[in-house]
């Protein structure tokens, strides 16, 4: 469905940018094979008037707000026509420097989902249509390492329309202590990528507070919900630290935990000290922050907590509800 709107959208506006005077409702539901398999010719009378107008205006309030500039003309009979002059819809031209061209076409690559991979694609065709000059390949070696932002999780692509559109969702989460996900209504502001998880900070109605979910224990489909935002959404700088707070970005303390040798990379690159220990195992001093434990239960039976206390319990709580299922 949604694939046939966006194809009826663009043969409208295609008719409206390649006509040199403009055309009358008639003509247009005549043109747009869409319009006619729905309602039938213009002339017809089995076809439905007042569905087709409604959904041309639809249509035409749509491509208004993409940015098309349609203008409505009165002739001096009376009869109203649409068109969509080329000199009022051409961008300006734009002009970018190397290292701005490089950002641009870094942004269009990270994505390795093929829709958004168009959709970037898409970008960049216009941005070289409005004066990006040739001899600047934004696609250009300005590094050594071809960047990737992996996204397995469903929930996604339907949260970052959310967040665009800022519209509140729900969806069912399962908290890493808990054996069951429970419903959540919240109103999304930003998703944030850290440690190769994807992660929505957003208003929690239910709590009245921001929180920070984690794509990967969202189940089922996240489901849009009416109304407007009732919390002010901070800015994107606040988003990022909110996140990093929440995914152990930010410690404030120190945990010693023993790790096998061999494993834990990660673990290591944070480490202040690594001490061996012998018969195969390590120990080290990392930075404590909130969701350390979330973190440390990824690395299973190569990790054992030392201290403190308080780590080692939230930890054990985590693989008792994960061993549950």
């Amino acid at each position: 469905m949604a694939i046939a709107k966006a194809e009826r959208l663009m043969n409208l506006a295609l008719c409206l940018l390649g006509t040199r005077r403009p055309l009358s409702k008639r003509e247009l539901r005549d043109s747009i094979e869409a319009y006619v398999e729905a309602f039938g010719p213009g002339n017809s009378a089995t076809g439905s008037d007042d569905s087709f107008n409604r959904m041309f205006e639809r249509d035409k309030d749509d491509l208004r707000e993409l940015g098309l500039v349609i203008e409505t003309v009165e002739s001096l009979d009376g009869d109203v026509g649409y068109m969509a002059r080329r000199d009022s819809n051409r961008l300006p031209p734009i002009t970018l420097d190397a290292e701005e061209a490089a950002a641009l076409g870094l942004a269009a690559k990270v994505w390795q989902q093929a829709r958004l991979a168009a959709a970037a694609s898409g970008a960049l065709q216009k941005l070289r249509a409005a004066g990006l000059p040739e001899d600047v390949d934004p696609y250009g070696s300005h590094g050594a390492l071809e960047p990737r932002i992996p996204v397995h999780e469903a929930a996604f692509e339907p949260l970052m329309l959310a967040c665009r559109d800022r519209r509140p969702v729900a969806f069912d989460y399962r908290k890493a202590t808990a054996a069951h996900p429970e419903q959540r209504h919240v109103e999304p502001w930003a998703l944030e990528c850290w440690r190769g998880h994807w992660y929505l900070a957003g208003w929690d109605r239910d709590r009245g507070a921001e929180r920070v979910f984690r794509l990967s224990r969202i189940t089922g489909k996240v489901r849009s919900r009416g109304g407007r935002y009732t919390a002010p959404v901070p800015d994107v700088v606040t988003v990022r630290e909110t996140v990093a707070s929440w995914a152990g970005e930010m410690a404030d303390r120190s945990a010693r935990i023993r790790l096998r040798a061999g494993a834990g990379y990660p673990l290591r690159a944070k480490a202040a000290s690594v001490r061996e220990l012998g018969d195969g195992w390590d120990e080290l001093e990392i930075p404590y922050g909130h969701g350390l434990d979330a973190w440390l239960v990824e690395f299973g039976p190569d990790v054992v907590v030392l201290e403190p206390a308080e780590l080692r319990a939230d930890v054990v709580d985590r693989l008792r509800a994960v061993a549950k299922g």
